[in-house]
């Protein structure tokens, strides 16, 4: 229902089959940060929180930024790709994920390392179905807010989630392809195709109803054309303007996943019928989920997501940035120069795709600030160096100001064997989720404001 004054922030457009909610509009009333103090929360902008996952660690000594204190003017070589955004993120030192150590349970450490990143729980070491480990920091966050938006959360990623076998010293595949995990036996597989995540955020209507608007090749725009005349007559210039600009990024993702599901079609035999909407371009994929993250935060259809850049011990080759061999082979560099190099060409080509979704987030303006500025942007991986398989001083990045909770531009350097978690603790007291003892945390951390 669409009213003259005040536009509810759950107003949504709809059609045959679509549900399309709308970005933040002057006439849903003002936003600003939590941190302008006195903003009644019916009208703060909401906080989001997005778990970006490398596999297989980085270069330690390009990543790392040697004194705590204003990020340097030149940045380490893997963090070089995001020198525009200095003032929009830090690098936090420091931090471990002890239950990605053995303890006890000898090899495993890459099942390890995505399993216990975001639990902050020691997996059952099994690669039959007895699996166990625990409810992953987003999961929580979702179990407790997620009936605020459409869907409680939002897991991508560029590789499948596999879902049985064994793969890594004994542990299941499940555990080194899946990061967020609802309880402590089930995952929350990701979704890889960029044209079923996108039926997931704006198709709401039946298989057939969506099976007939891609035969007829109608745009999801053409489906709520008569809810969105009704609500453009409402609206001032600034806010046309903005839906009008919204509208024309929902369609070029649209046809962005055509084009996509056209050029990745292979020969097939017979009667087998190809995938489509994954580009044969990696890089691409990356930027096309990394688009409909930005669109699930901007239309408010979730606050919570996950994206996997690529599973953990991930051996894909990079042959486009001249890297022919595996990723995980090349992580047992043995301190071999020219494998190191190649690797850091890895992650430098990582933290492209990376500063490619910061800056997406930051172009879009909400209230007196971006989508950026609410968000918090976690990126990082649960191994330090692939090399040592260690799990101490992580390499993590955090991104956004959390509606102004987050001071950013820094090198923030924390004790050693500071548990990972408090970062995890400290993210959910800023999504008014603070009763939470999660892992080992010992409390929320210092220096992040």
């Amino acid at each position: 229902m669409i009213h003259d004054k005040v536009l509810s922030r759950r107003t949504v457009l709809k059609g045959m089959g679509v549900t399309l909610a709308l970005p933040w509009l002057e006439k849903m009333g003002m936003q600003t940060s939590w941190a302008a103090g006195n903003t009644p929360i019916a009208q703060a902008a909401p906080n989001r929180m997005a778990y970006v996952y490398i596999p297989n660690g980085v270069v330690p000594s390009a990543w790392r930024v040697a004194t705590e204190g204003a990020l340097p003017a030149k940045l380490p070589p893997i963090l070089a790709p995001l020198a525009d955004l200095t003032k929009d993120f830090s690098i936090l030192s420091g931090l471990t994920a002890d239950k990605a150590r053995a303890n006890g349970d000898g090899g495993g450490d890459h099942a390890r390392a995505m399993a216990a990143y975001l639990t902050g729980a020691q997996p059952r070491k099994t690669d039959g179905a007895n699996i166990k480990v625990g409810v992953s920091v987003d999961q929580i966050a979702a179990a407790r807010m997620g009936d605020r938006t459409r869907l409680a959360s939002l897991e991508v990623g560029a590789d499948s989630s596999k879902m049985a076998g064994g793969c890594d010293s004994g542990y299941s595949c499940i555990y080194e392809s899946n990061m967020s995990w609802r309880s402590s036996t089930q995952p929350m597989p990701k979704e890889v195709s960029p044209k079923l995540i996108f039926e997931r955020l704006f198709g709401s209507g039946t298989d057939l109803e969506r099976a007939r608007r891609d035969a007829e090749r109608k745009s999801v725009l053409d489906a709520v054309r008569d809810d969105f005349r009704e609500l453009n007559v409402r609206l001032g210039a600034d806010d046309q303007r903005k839906l009008d600009e919204y509208f024309t990024a929902v369609r070029e993702m649209e046809q962005r996943i055509s084009r996509a599901g056209a050029s990745s079609a292979p020969k097939l035999p017979v009667g087998v019928k190809a995938p489509a909407g994954i580009p044969q371009s990696y890089e691409e994929h990356l930027r096309l989920l990394a688009d409909l993250v930005v669109l699930a935060f901007q239309t408010d259809t979730t606050r919570i997501s996950t994206f996997v850049f690529a599973n953990e011990g991930s051996n894909r080759s990079y042959p486009f940035i001249n890297v022919r061999e595996g990723h995980h082979s090349l992580s047992h560099h043995g301190n071999d120069p020219a494998k190191m190099a190649k690797i850091q060409d890895i992650n430098v080509f990582h933290t492209t795709q990376l500063a490619y979704f910061l800056n997406r987030l930051k172009s879009v303006k909400e209230g007196d600030g971006t989508l950026l500025d609410h968000s918090m942007i976690v990126y990082g991986s649960g191994n330090g160096d692939g090399n040592r398989h260690n799990h101490d001083d992580l390499p993590i990045l955090l991104a956004g100001r959390g509606c102004g909770t987050i001071r950013q531009g820094r090198s923030i350097q924390y004790g050693k064997e500071t548990p990972l978690n408090n970062l995890w603790v400290s993210m959910l007291n800023r999504m008014d989720i603070r009763d939470v003892q999660f892992g080992d945390s010992s409390g929320e951390l210092k220096k992040l404001v």
